[in-house]
């Protein structure tokens, strides 16, 4: 017995050690690309030999297996699998394996540049939410782009007056003026006042790979003021895989969206190109707003060697739609509805002429954006990208001008019964019919033997109204550069130049006469007669309120009533430090920019006049901000941020009141920011948890006056300090593979600090009240516009394979309405206007068929319902009256809108408001080959 047991202790030794020496080992580093990955999980497929990698990414697995797949896996990237092939006794370095972020969920996107700042997930220390491509194609439909970031912490996104690509975005309650929204690393806010139109962008949907919400500092090295967020847009590169798609949307309101893309990929000879076409029209939900829009993308790729790719991109959206400009008053919704059952969709800016739809508020515009990219790997660590940029905008927006004998065209004396203007009237009266106004036949009278339109609005027998448009045409050309270097394992350096020319032309043209033989205008000083007298200008060219396929056409039209440049010229330097080692990340960045501005008038001065064309003014800013991020383990991190603004001021508070005369007391902007977050990742469920506090002083306002007696005057704001600060919550959940959570929170304080200056003008840029200065008390006071409290639960679950039902429930509180300056004259104010809270459910059904031989292709089904409950719901207020006002200014004993029962849903019927869109939904039907 003693013997068999040494005979097999003896075999099982001899068995271990046989097994020891017949093992072979694997080595290699797991890194994103820039630094190590601690904690990466390797395993080697169908066994049980795995290991971990250390806290410089190394990693060691000994194997008796010769040859097979090393699948290589780490919380928030893609999994990856290296095939591997090891002798016995010997080690096999696999060198470096990079991974592929997934949590930010960047699918089919192509970074190559450094001039596109993306944040990595447990690497760049902001607040940061990514909206993959897929979703973006599918739960978007036929919503305006900027509403697909909705369910977004601290995001408040609304469709404004409804019209076609009228939405706006407010990002931690900043609106889209001081939000900077990139393209490939391209600024795109307008140089003279920061605006975004999204109706220019229309077809931005269609070709984004990603987009990425960084709020707050975010992580942008370039010397722009972000200072409610950044808005990162990726576009789709020429060298994405080879195929393409045939899509159609329907929807209510006759919408119909149809497109077609190809894709050749990149091809042997190192080229790749890429196109989409698409065009969209409907009638639009709110009454009155036709719309058609184009949309074309190319994009050229040439890898010239392994060190350098150059790629071209041009892009644009051609479009027209009718818009709602003027807030209604509940009133007005309640009198073309019924006090219960408002007229939402009512829109007072159309009527019908000849039985065809007409809109005095039509915007149409064209802005292509053109790119190069160059990348040059100059060597291991040396990496050189540098982007070309142009962008040519043309078009504007149209209006009414003049006056039928006081009467201005949204007058109810020219509406018809059902609040429709009535431009059949309006024409009558302008070629000389005899009407019926206000009770009374009138006919008009002509001026030198034509019936003569002018911007006039005096009460008098001889004018009429035409539609004119107010053109805002631009040429801009701009340039970014920069330089990455890996300094050693740690350390990178970037830093860089940015450059950008601009030129703002505005003007107003004819569009329509309506009937009157020509339009008197006497607003150019420099027409003279032949003593050097002014005279004026007798027109009759019109041109179409429609956007030309031509983006270069000239702008050499009959101008009236203004037409002025805006220059601005921007120099800007870059640079920053990041520091990666094992679990901790850090960065320093700094830029400085100078703005210069300058203002040619060649209407309000004469050609002899300095004031004509005025110097540069040049105006220093900059930034600097720092971060870090430190990651416990593969479950948890922590990150801090903190950064200063001076920002330059807007154009108009450069030049105030559009006249060439520089503005007093010229100051920058200062913005100061502090973040903190935790994150929190596992197989099953993501968090991020952000607090935030931001100071924001000297910020200059302009804001459009709502009084009846001004129209189209406005407001001028100096001096104004805010301070918004917060919490934000942003969670998924993996319960199984068919079944998915996400939700959202997030509660603000965004509050005035201080009291300001407000100057009062009227729409010929007239002070009211003799220029004198009022004091508006905002101390504490809410700061309106967007929601200080959102939050969201949605789920999406796989019913059977590939077929798939989504929900989403999000809730808006705590919205109060803009600031009506009139309102604030006195310390004893009460406030802002607090607006009804509500909840949209959205829902969605998909349905994935794979077709063709191999089942590579597919066709897509995808229907989403919008405010599946039809909510009625108060989406802005662009007026603070309560309900305890008195309904009259000048006699208390009228009482209040309460004691009136003068009340919407405990919110006084007086207030100009957009009300949200009820139910809507959408029909897409894409193929993909």
């Amino acid at each position: 017995m003693k013997t068999m047991k040494n005979w097999l202790l003896t075999g099982l030794m001899f068995f271990v050690v046989s097994a020891v020496f017949s093992q072979g080992k694997i080595t290699g580093t797991i890194t994103d690309g820039q630094g190590s990955l601690p904690g990466a999980n390797i395993v080697i497929k169908t066994t049980k030999f795995a290991a971990t990698a250390g806290f410089d990414g190394k990693f060691s697995i000994n194997t008796s297996v010769k040859s097979g797949e090393l699948v290589i896996s780490f919380i928030g990237f893609e999994p990856k699998t290296v095939l591997f092939s090891v002798e016995n006794g010997a080690t096999l370095n696999l060198g470096r394996i990079v991974l592929v972020s997934d949590s930010n969920q960047l699918e089919e996107i192509v970074v190559r540049s450094s001039v596109i700042d993306i944040a990595r997930d447990r690497k760049t220390p902001v607040a940061v939410s990514t909206i993959k491509a897929s979703e973006i194609q599918e739960k978007l439909g036929s919503q305006e782009f900027p509403e697909i970031l909705a369910n977004t912490p601290s995001v408040y996104a609304t469709k404004s007056g409804g019209g076609f690509g009228d939405s706006r975005i407010n990002i931690r309650g900043f609106d889209q003026r001081n939000i900077a929204v990139m393209i490939n690393g391209m600024p795109v806010n307008d140089m003279e006042n920061s605006a975004v139109f999204w109706s220019n962008w229309a077809g931005l949907s269609d070709v984004t790979s990603a987009m990425q919400v960084q709020r707050g500092l975010g992580s942008s090295k370039l010397a722009i003021s972000s200072v409610g967020g950044t808005i990162n847009i990726v576009t789709k590169a020429s060298d994405m895989k080879q195929g393409g798609n045939i899509a159609s949307t329907f929807g209510n309101a006759n919408y119909l969206k149809t497109q077609a893309s190809y894709s050749t990929g990149k091809m042997e000879n190192g080229l790749s190109a890429s196109v989409l076409l698409s065009q969209t029209r409907g009638d639009g939900y709110i009454d009155g707003t036709k719309f058609q829009g184009y949309n074309y993308f190319l994009a050229f790729g040439y890898e010239i060697n392994k060190d350098h790719s150059v790629q071209f991109t041009f892009t644009g959206a051609p479009q027209w739609h009718n818009q709602r400009s003027a807030a209604p008053t509940i009133a007005t919704y309640q009198k073309y509805g019924s006090n219960d059952d408002p007229n939402t969709r009512y829109n007072s800016d159309w009527g019908y002429l000849n039985g065809q739809e007409y809109s005095f508020r039509t915007n149409y515009y064209h802005k292509p954006v053109g790119s190069i990219n160059w990348d040059w790997k100059i060597n291991e660590t040396t990496k050189l990208s540098t982007v070309l940029y142009g962008s040519w905008g043309r078009g504007g927006g149209s209006n009414g001008a003049g006056a039928i004998r006081g009467n201005r065209f949204f007058a109810d004396p020219l509406r018809t019964a059902n609040g429709l203007i009535n431009v059949d009237l309006i024409q009558a009266y302008n070629s000389g019919q005899p009407v019926v106004i206000g009770g009374s036949t009138v006919t008009r009278a002509k001026i030198g033997g034509a019936y003569q339109n002018s911007a006039s609005t005096t009460n008098n027998s001889t004018n009429g109204i035409s539609q004119i448009a107010s053109v805002n045409s631009h040429n801009w050309y701009g340039g970014v550069m920069n330089l990455n270097k890996r300094l050693n394992e740690n350390l990178v350096l970037d830093f860089g130049f940015d450059a950008r020319t601009y030129r703002g032309i505005h003007y107003q043209v004819l569009n329509d006469l309506l009937g009157a033989g020509n339009y008197s205008d006497n607003t150019d000083v420099n027409n003279v007669n032949g003593t050097g007298v002014q005279v004026p200008r007798i027109l009759t060219n019109t041109y179409e309120a429609r956007p030309k396929a031509n983006p270069f056409y000239s702008v050499d039209q009959e101008k009236i009533n203004y037409n002025n440049d805006g220059l601005v010229r921007w120099y800007g330097a870059f640079t920053q430090l990041e520091y990666s080692k094992n679990n901790l990340t850090a960065f320093v960045q700094g830029a400085v920019s100078q703005q210069a501005f300058r203002r040619d008038d060649y209407f309000k001065y004469k050609t002899t006049d300095p004031l004509y064309s005025t110097d540069y003014e040049n105006i220093l800013g900059g930034n600097v901000k720092g971060g870090a991020n430190y990651n416990f383990n593969e479950n948890h991190n922590v990150f801090v941020n903190a950064g200063y603004y001076s920002k330059q001021p807007f154009f108009n508070a450069v030049y105030p009141n559009n006249a060439s005369v520089l503005g007093a007391n010229l100051t920058n902007e200062k913005i100061t920011g502090l973040e903190a977050g935790y994150g929190f990742r596992s197989a099953v469920f993501n968090a991020n948890l952000n607090v935030y506090h931001t100071n924001w002083k000297d910020r200059y306002q302009r804001s459009s006056d709502q009084a009846l007696d001004n129209p189209g005057g406005y407001y001028d704001f100096s001096g104004i300090t805010e301070i918004h600060s917060g919490v934000e919550l942003e969670a998924n959940a993996k319960v199984n593979d068919q079944f998915k959570i996400n939700a959202m929170f997030s509660a603000g304080k965004w509050v005035y600090d201080g009291n300001s200056e407000s100057n009062r003008y009227d729409n010929a840029n007239n002070p009211i009240g003799g220029g004198t200065s009022t004091t508006l008390y905002l101390d504490k006071v809410k700061v309106g516009d967007a929601a200080q409290l959102t939050a969201s639960l949605g789920a999406s679950y796989e019913v059977i394979k590939r077929v798939t039902l989504d929900a989403n429930y999000r809730y808006s509180d705590k919205l109060y309405a803009s600031i009506s300056p009139g309102n604030f004259t006195s310390a004893t104010n009460k406030g802002s206007l607090e607006l009804p809270s509500y909840g949209l459910m959205d829902a969605g059904f998909s349905y994935k068929m794979l077709v063709g031989k191999n089942k590579d292709n597919s066709v897509n089904f995808r229907l989403n319902v919008n405010n599946v409950l039809n909510e009625v719901y108060i989406a802005e207020s662009r007026t603070n009256i309560f309900a305890n006002d008195n309904v009259s200014s000048t006699n208390a004993a009228l009482g209040t809108y309460a004691s009136n029962n003068r009340l919407y849903n405990g919110v006084a019927n007086a207030n100009q408001v957009f009300f949200g869109f009820g139910r809507t939904w959408n029909f897409s039907l894409r193929y993909n080959f």
